[in-house]
């Protein structure tokens, strides 16, 4: 229920940063969607909640239609042109502290529905108590993590250092799936805040590892590993990209894999074992060599997984060649990756490219440019769908609490509360990406993810021209084949597959070609 409402809150954000009237129109809202709630007799916030120029001649016209007619249809006062376009003109420019204050009514109008909603209930079967208790629990996390937020982006120091103190009473790690989440983001404003430096300062927030670079602790790596098996996330974006793969290579006798990150170094190679059975048991001949080139700097790792391949291979008789290109994205060249004659190429990106995602843009273009340069057949992208790499930082962080509390919901419904796997899934995994796009800034904050539209545009601008995915039937009977939780959904957008939680976009995969 909380996710649910939080769900709303996220999309009153988005409406409010792209017109600045909707802090009037929640005022006015309110009414409309709860008419039975009592109007609260002080208007004096809602009056200087006004819209910006542009929006002037729709606000003339509804203060003409609302002051023209009185409680008995009969005329009270208009509004004339001239008063209304110089009053407006002098308003003062909405800021985030009145935000707040909308969303305050918000919620206090949506407790007192869900207050209302649980005594009806209550009277019915008596058994509604503790629901209610932790729906208004959650909503009041809510409030307290984004005034937590807005004093961070203030550098109110004692403030937010008041709020974080409340939020580490109330958001358990143990807790609901939104107490939960909330203690990942209390990490990251706790660490944000540390390295606020004064107004006027020049220096940036201490660096955190790149987890496609540098191998994680023992921890990081056991939870990496029960992403993989619990949540479907990345073995879908595996699933769809092997498709991709093994249309790119029907017919094809020399076949040829650059996988960028080599799937954060999952062990075991698990897409490319799924791969090798798939040409193993394709129409026709299997391809007489399959090659594979893994990039990264976790050289040991990725030779120990290509050892493993190679053995596999042979087991259904396909001749692997593996090598690895030592590097990071941003500093691969074309030369470091060797393509023989006669090869089908496909390059393979499975959430990796966010990385070098920067705000001057120019690693992703060098990247992108390298690949286009290597002309593949394909060019398969999966990255998460949502967007953490505004320039804002409180826009991100609405953002990411949104994105987040979806995936710690879908957790509630496939774990036990005190299940210490998804302890270690949230606090070792998610928390670590949220805690960077939280806490860090300019080259530390590698958690850059981006919508599938943005996207779209990025790679449409390096040359790339899109393949539409045309799966989507076997794509939802994956789901149903592997017994994914209910709840979780997939849709064809534009041509892409979006894997998603409740309506909720979690993961984008998409095709392309020079």
């Amino acid at each position: 229920m909380v996710y649910d409402f939080l769900f709303n809150t996220h999309k009153l954000y988005n409406d409010q940063r792209s017109n600045q009237a909707i802090g009037l129109q929640l005022g006015l809202s309110i009414v409309d969607c709860y008419p039975y709630l009592p109007m609260m007799s002080d208007n004096s916030a809602a009056s200087s909640m006004m819209l910006q120029p542009r929006d002037q001649k729709r606000l003339k016209r509804t203060i003409s239609v609302a002051d023209s007619i009185a409680g008995d249809g009969s005329p009270t006062s208009t509004l004339s042109r001239s008063s209304s376009t110089s009053s407006l003109s002098n308003l003062p420019r909405l800021q985030f502290r009145d935000h707040i204050w909308t969303y305050t009514r918000r919620y206090l109008a949506a407790e007192a529905v869900e207050e209302a909603a649980a005594a009806m209930t209550k009277a019915e079967d008596g058994c509604c108590g503790d629901q209610q208790d932790g729906t208004a629990d959650g909503m009041r996390l809510v409030q307290l993590l984004i005034a937590c937020a807005e004093a961070v982006a203030c550098r109110d120091k004692s403030h937010a250092s008041a709020l974080l103190s409340e939020l580490r009473a109330n958001a358990l790690v143990f807790g609901s799936s939104f107490q939960r989440v909330a203690s990942c983001f209390v990490q990251g404003l706790a660490d944000r805040l540390a390295s606020v430096q004064p107004l006027g300062a020049v220096g940036s927030f201490t660096p955190s590892m790149n987890i496609m670079d540098i191998a994680g602790s023992r921890e990081k790596e056991e939870a990496f590993r029960l992403v993989y098996e619990i949540c479907p996330h990345i073995q879908f974006g595996h699933f769809v990209a092997n498709s991709s793969i093994l249309e790119a290579f029907e017919g094809e006798s020399f076949v040829h894999v650059v996988d960028l990150g080599m799937t954060l170094g999952l062990p075991r190679g698990q897409q490319w074992r799924r791969l090798i059975e798939s040409l193993a048991n394709r129409a026709g001949q299997p391809p007489r060599r399959l090659r594979i080139t893994a990039v990264g700097l976790c050289v040991e790792k990725f030779q120990s997984i290509g050892d493993e391949l190679k053995d596999y291979a042979k087991t259904y008789g396909i001749n692997l060649e593996f090598s690895v290109v030592e590097s990071n994205l941003e500093n691969l060249q074309t030369k470091d990756i060797k393509v023989l004659e006669n090869e089908a190429l496909v390059v393979n990106s499975i959430l990796q490219l966010h990385c070098v995602v920067k705000e001057s843009r120019g690693a992703l273009n060098s990247v992108l440019q390298i690949i286009h340069e290597l002309s593949p057949k394909v060019l398969v992208l999966v990255e998460q769908d949502s967007s953490h790499n505004g320039p804002f930082f409180l826009g991100r962080f609405m953002e990411a609490l949104h994105y987040y509390s979806a995936i710690f919901d879908s957790l509630d419904a496939m774990l036990p509360k005190y299940d210490t796997k998804r302890a270690k899934i949230e606090q070792f995994y998610f928390a670590e990406e949220i805690k960077n796009i939280v806490s860090c800034e300019g080259p530390a904050r590698v958690e850059r993810h981006e919508r599938v539209d943005q996207w779209r545009r990025r790679m449409s601008r390096a040359g790339f021209q899109a393949a539409p995915m045309k799966m989507i039937n076997q794509a939802q009977k994956w789901l149903k084949n592997n017994k994914v939780c209910e709840g979780y959904t997939v849709v064809e957008e534009k041509g892409c597959l979006v894997l998603g939680w409740k309506s909720k976009p979690l993961i984008a995969t998409s095709c392309w070609k020079c």
